[in-house]
């Protein structure tokens, strides 16, 4: 009986091939696209569990509906302090940040 070639891979694995080791810049920006991304679906997934429409959420963090809707939609990112202003002004809640070395 012949062996069965698996070619699976870990993401990490998938994402060194395709985008080059850590620390490369194509690497890098992908790294950085994916943190933004990861923060717009977070702040998404939190406006919807507080039945707020993205024009809601503005109003409470003196913003505008489309600026919440780039920030949701990864085509803006958003700097500290407006965010701190979404998550707890708007949202309720509290921001956290955290340094890992």
């Amino acid at each position: 009986m012949k062996a069965k070639n698996n070619n699976t891979k870990t993401l990490e694995q998938f994402k060194d091939n395709h985008f080059g080791k850590i620390g490369t810049q194509k690497r890098e920006d992908l790294d950085a696209g994916y943190e933004n991304f990861k923060i717009g679906a977070m702040i998404h997934n939190a406006r919807i569990e507080k039945g707020l429409t993205q024009e809601q959420l503005a109003e409470k963090t003196g913003t505008t509906k489309s600026y919440i809707s780039k920030i949701e939609n990864n085509v803006k990112e958003a700097r500290f302090s407006t965010l701190q202003k979404i998550v707890e002004l708007g949202l309720g809640g509290h921001l956290e940040l955290s340094i890992k070395l």
